[in-house]
This record gives structure tokens, sequence and C-alpha cells, in this order.
């Protein structure tokens, strides 16, 4: 699959760049890229959360009313559930919600959001660049040149580029990457997936 490549102004270069069917041409496994996104949303979930049972409360420890003769139900501590301030029956406690996922399910996951990707041509090959400064004026220009402004694009480096970064900082959805980073949730997440040159020949040797 050939693919044109485009300068930042939006203009085709010339030259053309051939995308490897057995990543960017599979037949995508959706079950796997359920799994992948998953694991990748469970893993970012803080599990802080915290109740006080009823052993962790403050109260006091006095019965609150004789055992018999009242007509009523029991009553031996201020800490019962069933009280207002009383602890909470079996409440959530810390917990870590990741699980393992193997990593042949997760690059095929990954395959699979490339190829949707693909598929629906929603894929743009930039050639390198960078910028002398961070510019945000300059980012957003070359968002309206591939004419993916006011859309949700990735951008895929080869390596980490601070300049790119902090000039997409304040462009709304806008989010720039590096192949160690890349996972499955980005992609499928994105509208347009812009990847640099480099960052092809570095996905395609990866994967």
């Amino acid at each position: 699959m050939e693919v044109a490549v485009f300068n930042i102004e939006g203009k085709e270069t010339g030259r053309m760049v051939n995308l490897n069917e057995t990543i960017f041409g599979i037949e995508p496994n959706d079950h796997a890229i359920y799994l992948d996104t998953k694991q990748y949303l469970a893993s970012r979930r803080q599990g802080t959360h915290k109740s006080k049972e009823r052993g962790e409360i403050m109260g006091s420890t006095r019965k609150l009313k004789k055992q018999k003769g009242t007509g009523t139900a029991r009553f031996g501590s201020i800490k019962n559930p069933e009280f207002r301030g009383g602890g909470r029956i079996f409440g959530p406690r810390p917990r870590f919600y990741g699980f393992k996922l193997n990593k042949k399910v997760k690059q095929l996951a990954r395959k699979s959001a490339l190829s949707y990707k693909a598929k629906e041509n929603k894929i743009i090959v930039l050639e390198d660049f960078s910028f002398e400064a961070p510019r945000t004026s300059e980012m957003a220009a070359m968002n309206a040149n591939l004419k993916i402004m006011n859309k949700k694009s990735l951008f895929v480096l080869s390596e980490q580029n601070k300049n790119i970064y902090l000039s997409s900082r304040n462009l709304q959805g806008v989010e720039v990457v590096t192949i160690s980073d890349l996972n499955t949730y980005n992609i499928m997440k994105a509208s347009t997936l812009v990847l640099t040159e480099s960052a092809v020949d570095v996905l395609q040797s990866t994967l």
C-alpha cells in the first residue's frame, strides 16, 4: 500500500511511502482492540477509593439500650451500618484495576487499529519536520494546510521533540506521541493519524 508524503505546507513532495500490508492491511480483530483498550483505561484508574467500615470509624462502644424488654430490635453499637454516621458494609478499598494482557494480543490490537485507519484513508504521512522554537501558530497553520483543523489528530514521531510537543499543547484535539507511547486507545480515538516518515520506518521495524 503506497501513500504520498506531504510537507508541512500540505503539498505532496512527490515521494511515496510503502505501508506494510502485514501491519496496515490485516483483517481487524475487534475483540483484541476491546481488550487492549480495556486494559489501558483500567491501568489509568487511580484506585484510591476508600470508605470506613464499622471497625474504622470513631464512636462510643456503649450499648445504646438494654437488650430485652424494649419491644424493638437489639442495638449494641452506634457504629452499626444501619445508623446515620455508622460504618459502611463492604465499602470500596484501594485496589489496582489493571490486568495482564499477552504481548501478541496487544500487538494484534495495534495492527488492527492501524488497519482500520488505513482502510478509512485516515493516515497522513508527513516528512520529518521540527520547529526552531515552540510556536502554536505554526502548528495550527500546519494543521490547516493538512485540512485536519478542528479534528482529533494524533501526530506520531520517531523520537521526542520538545518544540513540537509544546507547540501542540494548546491546540484542542491535537496530541503528539512517540512510537514507544503509541497505543490502541489513542489510535482509535483520533480522527486522523499523522505519521512522520521516520516514524513509519520505526513502526514497521517494531511491529
